[in-house]
């Protein structure tokens, strides 16, 4: 597990979901307590004090929307609802009871992982949300690349991956870290997913002027095209 990140609440009545979200999250270096009702999660706030709380809106004996109103006042967590339910009406409800996010259903754990991720920077005292590299801006909390005003189309993954590599620009990014970072599971041998990825991503954003090298051996470098030559 990476060095610990902050201390994650997740309310979710799917046992499969939460077990796999909750898994995620702890392979990303969270402290995770699950709840799969609004009495369980009301119990584990009795005597933590999470950093972000993932809340299902439609739990078994009620509403994440009630209930984030009832623990708002007492809480600074960052609260994140988990709903396959995202009208515009749906999420200004939530807005307005004081949460601060959604993760719409069904989602890539990378997704929410990301999400979780700039929500905890929020939280602290790092509070970048966009990243911006000539033509090329990185929303962080829409997950989502642009070329000026134009979406590159990334998926989660590959968003994933390319704020890890402008993360750590100038640096060379080995293969371990990255399947270890955005896959959460060791690197073994199967090289083509990441090679795959990769090539996938770069075609996306060298129109930006900004590319992806391979250096064998060491790994992958986000890089300016023009001072690459």
């Amino acid at each position: 597990m990476e060095t610990y990140k902050g201390t994650v609440l997740l309310v979710e009545d799917n046992i499969d979901l939460n077990q796999a979200n909750a898994r995620a999250l702890e392979l990303r270096g969270y402290e995770v307590y699950t709840a799969m009702t609004i009495e369980k999660a009301r119990g584990h706030l009795s005597f933590i004090n999470p950093d972000i709380i993932l809340l299902d809106v439609m739990l078994p004996d009620g509403n994440g929307f009630d209930f984030c109103k009832e623990i708002r006042g007492a809480t600074q967590a960052h609260i994140l609802f988990l709903t396959a339910k995202a009208t515009h009406e749906d999420m200004m409800q939530g807005m307005s009871i004081g949460g601060d996010a959604y993760i719409t259903k069904p989602f890539h754990p990378e997704e929410m992982l990301v999400k979780v991720d700039a929500a905890m920077r929020r939280h602290g005292t790092d509070t970048v949300q966009m990243i911006k590299k000539g033509n090329l801006t990185l929303d962080v909390m829409a997950i989502q690349a642009f070329d000026n005003d134009e979406s590159l189309g990334l998926t989660p993954t590959e968003f994933s991956l390319l704020l890890l590599l402008v993360k750590n620009e100038g640096h060379h990014v080995n293969s371990d870290f990255i399947y270890e970072t955005i896959w959460n599971s060791p690197f073994i041998s199967d090289k083509n997913a990441l090679q795959t990825a990769i090539s996938k991503l770069r075609r996306k954003i060298e129109p930006t002027g900004y590319t992806i090298s391979v250096l064998r051996g060491q790994g992958y470098l986000f890089e300016n095209i023009a001072e690459k030559y």
